[in-house]
C-alpha cells in the first residue's frame, strides 16, 4: 500500500529538494506487477469518477508541475486513462495569450475551472507565475503591470498570498485540489531529452529553448522550492512525487488521485418518494 502522506509538503515548512529523492524505494517487485497495480488503480478511479460525476457535490482540481520532461502528459495520459471524457477536461497552460495578459494572472485558470462532479486537470498552471516569471522577471512587462510593482522585492510573496486565498475561496465552494510537483533529477532529464532526439516520434517534444531553460536549473528549483512551501495548505497541498521512475511516479500519482476522490462525501443520489412512485409507474408501464 502506497502512503501518499509520505510525499505530502508539510503547510509553512522551508523545503529543500536536494533532500527529497527524485528515485524512491521501488513500488512493486517488477514492472509487470507495476503495470498490474496500476490497472486496478485505473479500475477503481474509473468507478469513484462515476460516483463523483452521480454526487454532484464537488470539483477535483489536479494540479501538475515540474521540469520540462519530468512525465507529467504521461502520468496524466496513464492515471487517468479509465476517466470518462464527458466529466473530465485537461488544460495545458502554454505562454500567455494577448487577451489572458489583459487580465490578472489567475484569469485564465478561473475560466478553466472544473464544475460541481467533474475533474479538471492542469498540465501547469497559475504556477508558472511565480516560476518561469520568476525566473524570467522579465515576462512582467507583458503583463501590463506599473514599474513600481516589477520592481518591488514583495511582488512573489503577494502572489502567493493572492494563489493561497484564491485556492481556499475554491475550498470552501466545494472544489478539492492536489497539486502535485514531479520531482525528476537533472541527470535524468538529460537522458529523456536524448531519447527525445534518437526516437522520430518524439522529435517534436524538444527544442533549443528546452535546452535553454536547462541552464537555469537551480533558479528553477529554488524558485520551486520557496513555492511550495508557501503554497502547500491543508486545503490545497503539494505532493513532491519522485519522477526518475515512470512507472513508480504514475502508482503515486495514482494513489493520491484515489485518495483524494475517497476523502470526498459521495453519495449516489437518494430517490424521493415522489421519484419513487415515477419509477413504479414506469416499471408498470414498460411491463406490458
Amino acid at each position: 500500500m502506497i502512503d501518499s502522506k509520505s510525499y505530502h509538503v508539510p503547510p509553512g515548512k522551508k523545503l529543500d529538494l536536494n533532500k527529497w529523492q527524485t528515485t524512491g524505494p521501488a513500488q512493486t517487485k517488477s514492472k509487470k506487477h507495476s503495470h498490474q497495480l496500476l490497472e486496478e488503480h485505473v479500475k477503481e478511479l474509473s468507478a469513484l469518477q462515476h460516483l463523483h460525476y452521480a454526487s454532484n457535490r464537488h470539483a477535483l482540481l489536479l494540479i501538475f508541475q515540474g521540469m520540462d520532461a519530468a512525465g507529467k502528459d504521461g502520468a496524466i495520459r496513464h492515471v487517468m486513462s479509465g476517466i470518462n471524457p464527458q466529466g473530465c477536461e485537461v488544460f495545458s497552460f502554454k505562454q500567455p495569450s494577448a487577451e489572458e495578459l489583459e487580465h490578472d494572472f489567475l484569469w485564465r485558470a478561473v475560466c478553466r475551472l472544473p464544475e460541481r462532479g467533474r475533474i479538471g486537470i492542469f498540465n501547469r498552471s497559475y504556477y508558472e507565475e511565480v516560476l518561469v516569471v520568476r525566473v524570467h522577471p522579465e515576462e512582467l512587462r507583458n503583463e501590463g503591470l506599473s514599474k513600481q510593482i516589477q520592481d518591488d522585492k514583495s511582488k512573489w510573496e503577494d502572489r502567493y498570498r493572492s494563489i493561497v486565498d484564491f485556492e481556499k475561496h475554491l475550498d470552501r465552494n466545494s472544489t478539492r485540489i492536489v497539486k502535485i510537483f514531479l520531482h525528476i533529477s537533472k541527470d535524468e532529464q538529460r537522458k529523456r531529452f536524448l531519447a527525445r532526439i534518437d526516437d522520430p516520434e518524439k522529435n517534436w517534444k524538444l527544442s533549443l529553448a528546452d535546452i535553454h531553460e536547462r541552464k537555469f536549473w537551480k533558479d528553477y528549483a529554488k524558485a520551486y522550492e520557496e513555492c511550495l512551501c508557501a503554497t502547500s495548505t491543508h486545503h490545497a497541498p503539494w505532493y513532491v512525487v519522485p519522477a526518475d521512475n515512470k512507472d513508480d511516479a504514475r502508482l503515486i500519482v495514482s494513489q493520491i488521485v484515489l485518495d483524494a476522490l475517497k476523502g470526498l462525501n459521495m453519495s449516489y443520489p437518494a430517490a424521493s418518494v415522489r421519484h419513487q412512485a415515477e419509477l413504479q409507474s414506469i416499471r408498470k408501464m414498460l411491463a406490458k
